[in-house]
């Protein structure tokens, strides 16, 4: 994912960053706690396509 994109999306959410997974398939919303699928280089930020971030993933995000 380019920075440049990376750098206007925002969750359709809660309307703040989102962060890219480190295998780079998902783009994450530490906010909302949901992880948005990117397919074919494509983020699908449809909040009916994302999932729900795990409590262990979430307890993740707050330690960085």
């Amino acid at each position: 994912m380019k920075k440049a994109l990376l750098d206007i999306l925002v969750c359709p959410v809660t309307k703040t960053p989102l962060t890219v997974n480190e295998e780079g398939t998902e783009l994450i919303s530490k906010m909302g706690g949901m992880a948005y699928p990117i397919r074919d280089g494509i983020p699908v930020l449809l909040e009916t396509e994302a999932r729900t971030l795990t409590a262990e993933e979430r307890l993740d995000d707050s330690k960085k």
